[in-house]
Parts: structure tokens; sequence; C-alpha cells
């Protein structure tokens, strides 16, 4: 049994105002990330990355696609422009070579794009295409501009030079921490949905999955604890890692989690978003890839979940048999449920969110870094493309790790228990860390 999002049971005249809201705030995060003097914007931070003023035009030239073309069914407003912000033809290590628009040029466009798409949004009914129904087409542009803040988010963490962003340090952790593992009992579970009115293609459809029984943590890995696998000479050991993931280790020169740095002391440093700060033992390790993730879990004697088992600790309730939209029940995520939306500009101590756990005690699904699974990137039973092949399809079987549960750097619009991210293995510019997992043994199985 599932709960449909609140969005499938509002009348029009609400879905408006949620669509529009919900607008609001992606485009209020994309000024303050775009913010910058022009130069900022212009260069190319990172190979990995586009130049900050390519998002903020590509944000536009999407909404523009969906919302003023299609749902809209109105004239162009840059149809010229089309072919030069498709992402699918200009890898980011190109773009700066681009005539891109300038900064200024970019604000006009996504402005003139915005109101265009107000007076579309004001003559839309919520039903007869799919595009329309639960207003889909609306909440797709506001999750795509939402994913590219997190990536400018990220490029920001990149660039070098003074701080440019700044947020409240999140909330001290909970008095008492929860034991250390939950055991996710055997049987079967509904993963997926199919009531998820802005649920994208590969979230879709919901199906069966068994799973035996297995213990997981009941928090992400912290950075003490990844200390200690650093401690005990975790990069020099290559019977710890993958073939391949020793392979990268080596050419890459793997020594720490990406940002850290040895004071003179020996004590672990981080750049965060360009302060230099002591590593905070209790925050959950992050910018690590699926390989380093991997080979801690090895260390310690367990393995990356799975996708199946993350999304059943998620939303499992034991109790019920019930698939929930959330860990914490069914209602959307507050402040006190999990650390979302660049409200800080890191993740919290493990333990911080009590009120986000799931029934069988799994804090911190939701929120604060990203989690690698074992499993690669595929479709569901009964996957259909919609409304493109270029979200998920043409990536299905590539070289990609899912990850899940949303980052500090997340928005609520895309952090539901049932999205899907993924990447190659290798990288760690993205907010990702992760939890482990392990099966049960004879005496535990009983």
């Amino acid at each position: 049994m599932t709960t449909a999002h609140p969005t499938g049971a509002l009348s029009d005249e609400a879905l408006r105002a949620h669509v529009a809201s919900t607008l609001q705030r992606s485009r209020d995060r994309t000024t303050g990330l775009t913010a910058g003097d022009e130069g900022d914007l212009t260069a190319q931070h990172s190979p990995l990355m586009s130049p900050l003023v390519w998002d903020l035009a590509h944000i536009g030239n999407q909404e523009e696609l969906w919302l003023v073309r299609d749902v809209g069914g109105r004239e162009p407003v840059r149809q010229d422009i089309d072919e030069l912000y498709d992402a699918f033809k200009h890898s980011r290590a190109s773009r700066p070579s681009l005539p891109l628009l300038t900064p200024a040029e970019a604000r006009g466009y996504v402005g003139t794009v915005r109101a265009k798409v107000l007076d579309v949004l004001d003559r839309t009914t919520f039903g007869g295409h799919p595009l329309r129904e639960g207003g889909f087409a609306f909440g797709m542009v506001a999750q795509h501009e939402q994913q590219h803040a997190e990536t400018m988010l990220a490029t920001h963490q990149l660039r070098l030079g003074a701080p440019v962003l700044s947020a409240p340090p999140p909330p001290a952790a909970a008095a008492a921490l929860p034991p250390g593992e939950a055991v996710v009992p055997a049987g079967t579970f509904t993963m997926g949905t199919a009531t998820e009115p802005w649920a994208l293609d590969n979230e879709r459809t919901p199906h069966p999955v068994h799973l035996p029984a297995f213990a997981i943590d009941t928090t992400p890995v912290t950075n003490g604890q990844y200390q200690q696998f650093l401690a005990d000479g975790g990069y020099d050991r290559p019977e710890l890692w993958s073939a391949r993931g020793w392979e990268h280790r080596v050419q890459a020169g793997l020594t720490a989690p990406q940002f850290w740095e040895r004071g003179a002391d020996g004590s672990w440093w981080r750049r965060r978003f360009g302060v230099h700060e002591p590593v905070p033992a209790q925050e959950p390790v992050v910018h690590v890839c699926f390989f380093e993730a991997q080979a801690y879990a090895s260390w310690a004697g367990k393995r990356l979940p799975t996708e199946a088992e993350w999304e059943k600790a998620a939303r499992f309730d034991p109790a019920t048999g019930r698939t929930r939209r959330y860990p914490w029940g069914d209602a959307a995520p507050t402040a006190e449920h999990a650390n979302l939306g660049q409200r800080h500009l890191q993740p919290a101590p493990v333990g911080a969110y009590p009120a986000g756990a799931s029934p069988l005690g799994v804090q911190q699904l939701i929120g604060d870094v990203w989690e690698w699974c074992s499993s690669g990137f595929d479709p569901y039973p009964g996957f259909a493309v919609f409304p493109y092949a270029e979200y998920s399809q043409v990536f299905f079987g590539g070289d990609y790790r899912i990850l899940r549960g949303g980052s500090f750097g997340t928005d609520e619009v895309v952090a539901r228990s049932t999205f899907r991210n993924w990447d190659h293995p290798i990288r760690r510019q993205i907010f990702a860390g992760f939890r482990c997992a392990r099966d049960l043994t004879a005496d535990e199985l009983g």
C-alpha cells in the first residue's frame, strides 16, 4: 500500500499555488547561486563542471522548451539557443568555448521565460494530457532547476578563493545515538511508485521485491569512523579494494576524501566553500567516490547496501506492511526531519534528526549526504519512457552506481524516498557519502 503525493488531491487552484511557490523557491536558490561577478560566472572552476552562466541559461531553456512551448503552446522565446544549451550536444569541458549568453543576457532570458511560464500556469488545467496531469511538467521543471542548483553548489565547492556562500551551522546531535545497526526483516515490500505525480520515469512502476533479512547501519559513516580506516592504512591495502577500485586509487592518487588535507600536527582539515576548518568527527563523511566507500565497507567487514535494501530500510514499516513515502511517514519533510535545501552548507552530525527516523530506527536516510549503493542503474519492471528517453533510458546499463536519499544541497521537491540518482563510481565532487550493510550470520538468523 502506498499513499499519494499531496498534489494528487489538490484542487486546480491549490495545485497552481503549490506549483508557483515551488518554482519560486527554485528560482530564489538559482538567483543566489549565480549572484557572483561576471568573471566568476563565466569561469570554468573544474573541467567536471559547466560555467555557472551555462547552467543558468540551460535552466531557462529547459523551462522554455517544456512549459512555454510544449504545455503552453506559445511561440519560442529564443529558439536560436536550443542547440547551444543542449546538454547532450556539448560536454561540460567544452562549454566555456561556446558563444554563451553573458550573465546579464542569461538573467534577462530566464526572467522573460519565467514571466511567460507564470502566464501559462494561470491558464493551465491539470488534466487531459500526461504532461499536465497533477502538474507533472511543472514539477519536472522545478526538479530540473533544483538538480542544477545542487550541481552549481558543487561548483562553488570546487571554486578557489574567498567564500561567497553562507548559512548557519546544522543542529547538534541528539543526546543519545541509536544502536549502530538495525535489522530489516526478510520479506517482500513494494519498491518504486505509481502514486507520486511528480515522480520521474525511472521511479516507476511499483513492483514487489523480496529480500532476505539484513542489517544496515542506523547512521551514515562518519568522518571519525573514516579516519580510523585511514589510520589503519586503508588507502595502502589493495586487498580492501576491488581490482578496478584499486586501479583508480593508484591512477588518481587518492589518499583521503576530496578536500581533506593533513595539518602539521597530523590532524585532518578540510576546505568547505572556501573555509579551511578541522574535519568534524561526528558529521557523515562526504566527497568520497563509490570505490572509497566500497573499500571502507570491506575494511569494516561489511558491504554497501543494494538499492532495494536501501529503499526497504527507508520506506517499509514492518508493523503495518506499508511502504511509506518517507522514512518518518507520508508528510513532506520539514526542518525537523532532514537536512535539505541548502539550509546549511554541510552535513549535520549523526543523530541530529531523530524525528526523521524510519520505523526500524534508521536515521538520516534523507538529506545530509547522497548514499552510494552497490547497484547499477537499470530500469524497473514495466518501465516506460516519459516524457523523453534522454532523462533515464540512455543511461541504463552504463558505468554508473546508484545514489539515494539526497544531500544537504538537495531540495525537498527531489528528496523523496523513491528518487534515483546515479553517477560514475569515480565521482567525488558530488555531496556523496554512504552507510554500510551486511548479511546476517546463521546464529542471527536463528
